[in-house]
């Protein structure tokens, strides 16, 4: 029998560390890993922190040289050896994913570590895009020693997968509110 897709997630950081929350889906409570500078509502561009706000889930991204297609309502692009994430303040591609060619800047979405073998896009900063208010803000897998992350939320793969299987194009995110 498929699972009802959920129309809202939350996160919340722990009491007394900035760096560890918990994700709380329908009645399910997942341990996370958040930004290094805690969660902030005035986000910016290097600042480590997880952006506190409603957001929506725009699609995941997946490695399908390693998994097989997720089980997800959520829209799916496959992650390729060339892609990445728009950083630079002043490119007009800025929060964007594009074709990286050599020479080109950019966080690198087809990595060793695993950490983004699965990624969900959330809309922070893309309507209207404002340079330098964060990019690359993303729900993805978590270090093996769950160390903090740039200003993303991580989890472990099987609680990632599991979660997957409950959303869709009209889930949100809730971050601290």
């Amino acid at each position: 029998m498929p699972r009802r897709a959920l129309s809202l997630i939350r996160v919340r950081a722990l009491p007394g560390n900035r760096t560890r929350g918990v994700l709380l889906a329908g009645p399910r409570a997942v341990p996370v890993v958040l930004g290094r500078g805690g969660i902030r509502a005035n986000k910016f561009e290097g600042d480590g922190a997880t952006p506190r706000g409603k957001f929506r889930l725009i699609r995941l991204w997946w490695r399908a040289d390693r998994h097989p297609h997720p089980h997800t309502l959520l829209p799916t692009r496959r992650i390729g050896p060339t892609l990445a994430w728009c950083e630079d303040t002043t490119d007009r591609r800025y929060n964007r994913p594009f074709q990286r060619s050599a020479g080109d800047g950019g966080d690198r979405l087809w990595r060793d570590d695993h950490l983004y073998d699965f990624i969900i896009e959330i809309d922070h900063n893309t309507r209207p895009r404002v340079a330098g208010r964060g990019s690359a803000v993303f729900v993805h897998l978590a270090r093996p020693n769950r160390g903090p992350t740039a200003g993303c939320v991580a989890l472990t793969r099987n609680d990632l997968q599991r979660l997957l299987a409950v959303l869709a194009p009209r889930t949100q995110i809730a971050i601290d509110i």
